[in-house]
């Protein structure tokens, strides 16, 4: 297979192209931002989304964006060919669910893939969950940005070093910060 362009869509190797955002980027669909997958990197996180449980194709798509917080979602145009390339490299087989959609498993064969680069994967999984907590910082309000950006500058204002009672107190208090946030109250 050949790849459609510079701009992005399936490279033939079945990874993305371009800004490698498919058709979402953080704010919404479309824009452009970091690159999500390097090269050679779509299908393993496809095939390793296939171990944790056999899937179609959108819901292979849905679990990336899922995991991204929705900040990115790979096209139908590059999981659909990198599904057929690791079907035709017996890494998974494909059945009809009856629906007459496919349903991807692994073979033992893709386990094998998958083990042989499993650092590869955990770095994969790593950087979408990076791209999920830079989507979940976005989400903030403005109010909260510049009210987290003073407590970052009332802690740098202190230019003595710092007593262990100083330390304590404001342990304390960012840590119940912190709890009340979580908890609601």
């Amino acid at each position: 297979m050949h790849g459609r362009g510079p701009r992005g869509g399936f490279d033939g190797n079945g990874g993305e192209r371009g800004d490698g955002m498919g058709r979402g980027g953080p704010g919404g669909r479309g824009e452009r931002a970091e690159r999500v997958f390097g090269r050679g990197d779509l299908p393993l996180i496809v095939l390793a989304l296939i171990e944790i449980s056999p899937r179609h194709g959108y819901e292979i798509i849905k679990a990336i964006e899922e995991r991204c917080a929705g900040a990115y979602a790979p096209s139908p145009g590059a999981v659909y060919p990198t599904l057929t390339l690791l079907e035709e490299q017996d890494q998974v087989t494909a059945s009809d669910s009856g629906s007459g959609k496919k349903l991807y498993t692994i073979t033992e064969q893709g386990r094998a893939h998958l083990d042989a680069n499993r650092a590869q994967v955990d770095g994969i999984f790593a950087r979408l969950d990076m791209v999920a907590r830079m989507q979940a910082r976005r989400a903030l309000p403005e109010r909260l940005h510049q009210a987290m950006h003073t407590l970052k500058h009332a802690l740098l204002l202190n230019k003595t070093s710092w007593s262990d009672e100083q330390t304590d107190r404001v342990a304390a208090i960012l840590e119940k910060a912190a709890n009340e946030i979580v908890d609601g109250h």
